[in-house]
Parts: C-alpha cells; structure tokens; sequence
C-alpha cells in the first residue's frame, strides 16, 4: 500500500507525480516556485539520516533533479532546501527557487506572510509544465 502524506501537506499542496522514492509535490504559492519531495518511506522515518544508504542516494538524485529542473525553467539567482518539519513530522525536503524580487529576499520564506494561492489555471498550468519536465 502506498503511503499517506501528512494532511497538511496535502492541504498545502498540489500532486505532481511520483518519481521513484519520493511523491513530488507543488506548494500551492504563486509567489515561489516551490517543490516538495515526500520520500515513501515508514512512517518513523523523520530524517535524512534514517533512511538507508541506498534511499538516501536515491533523495540526492532526486533533489539534484529538482534543481535541476528549477534552475534550467525559472533561472533562480539561489535554489533553497530545506528540511524542516517542525509542524509535519513527515519527512519532507522543500526545493525553492528564490529570486530578489521574491516577497521574501534575502530571509526565509516560512512565516514571512501567507502564501497567494494559485488560481485553479496556473495550478493546472504549473502542475502539467513540471509533470512534463520531469517525464512523469
């Protein structure tokens, strides 16, 4: 059975798909271009350190991807990640391209002002150009 993600980050959330350890998902902020990989892993997993040798390699890859894909799409001047996890316990790895026209440059985005969600278009948009650019 496949995991559960965290309802907040479902709440917070749009899918974008699944890459081979980690459900990709697009923060629902239209001021960031902002993607979140969810390892499938159990649940007691709530840090890097705690995956195994191979599934960490696997979130390198992955991360390395996402950034990849950020840089080569939105030509960010910094990609941020971050894994936090002080309000969703499950692990997770924020990828954020950030620019200095972002509302929250140079300083981090969380807590900085509520997010501006993404009309139902742009979100469909968004979701469909990284589904692509992903081959997902």
């Amino acid at each position: 059975p496949t995991m559960k993600i965290h309802p907040q980050l479902q709440q917070d959330t749009y899918t974008i798909g699944k890459l081979p350890l980690s459900h990709c998902l697009l923060m629902n902020d239209r001021r960031y271009r902002w993607i979140i990989l969810v390892p499938e892993v159990a649940e007691e997993v709530r840090e890097i350190y705690q995956l195994s040798a191979e599934n960490r390699q696997q979130l390198l890859e992955e991360c390395c991807q996402i950034q990849q894909i950020l840089q080569q799409a939105f030509q960010p001047e910094k990609l941020n990640i971050g894994a936090l996890g002080n309000l969703v316990p499950q692990l997770h790895l924020h990828h954020i391209a950030r620019s200095s026209g972002d509302p929250a440059w140079p300083g981090p985005v969380w807590g900085h002002s509520p997010a501006i969600p993404y009309s139902e278009v742009e979100a469909t948009t968004m979701v469909a150009t990284l589904r692509h650019k992903l081959k997902l």
